[in-house]
C-alpha cells in the first residue's frame, strides 16, 4: 500500500515546513549580516554659552533640540565628523588640546543601534556613557566645560 499525496496534504506538510525553515534562513544569512553590518555615524560637536547670541546656521536642522535642553544664547559647530563604525571596533576622532572622542558600535538591530561614547582628556576618561540610536534621530550629550561654556555632542545615525 503506497503512500498516497493529495495537494491537501502536501499543503498542511508545506505550511508545518515553512515555519523552521524561515527561522534557519533568518539565523544563518539575515541576523549575522546585520551583527556585521557599519553604523553610519555624524558626530557634532557643538560650543554652547551665553557670549552673545549667534546660532551656527549649519546647526538648524537641530536648534528645536537644543534650545529645549540647554539654556544657552550662542552655539558654534566646532567639528562635524561621518563615521562608518564596525561593530566592537572604537574610533577616535581628536577635538581639542588632548581630547578625544572615542565612539563604538556595541549593537545593532533592524530600527536601533548602541553605541558607547568616550571622552579623554590627556588620557584620563571624563566621560564614558553608552547610548541608543534610532535612524534619523539625533541625540545630544552635554559635554565638559569648553572656552566661555561647555561642549555638546549631537549624534546620529543611518541604517
Amino acid at each position: 500500500m503506497g503512500f498516497r499525496r493529495t495537494p491537501k496534504r502536501i499543503y498542511r506538510f508545506m505550511k508545518i515546513l515553512s515555519t523552521p525553515l524561515i527561522s534557519v534562513f533568518l539565523l544563518f544569512f539575515v541576523l549575522p549580516s546585520m551583527a556585521s553590518a557599519q553604523l553610519q555615524t555624524r558626530l557634532r560637536v557643538i560650543e554652547a554659552s551665553n557670549v552673545g547670541s549667534h546660532i551656527d546656521p549649519t546647526l538648524r536642522d537641530i536648534h528645536g533640540q537644543l534650545g529645549s535642553l540647554f539654556k544657552y544664547t550662542s552655539y558654534r559647530l566646532l567639528k562635524d565628523e561621518t563615521l562608518s563604525l564596525a561593530s566592537g571596533r572604537p574610533a577616535s576622532i581628536p577635538v581639542h588640546e588632548g581630547r578625544s572622542i572615542e565612539i563604538t558600535q556595541i549593537g545593532l538591530q533592524a530600527n536601533m543601534a548602541e553605541v558607547r561614547v568616550k571622552i579623554r582628556k590627556d588620557r584620563t576618561e571624563i566621560l564614558n556613557t553608552q547610548v541608543k540610536l534610532s535612524p534619523g534621530r539625533t541625540i545630544l550629550i552635554g559635554g565638559p566645560k569648553h572656552g566661555e561654556g561647555v561642549a555638546i555632542l549631537a549624534l546620529s545615525a543611518q541604517f
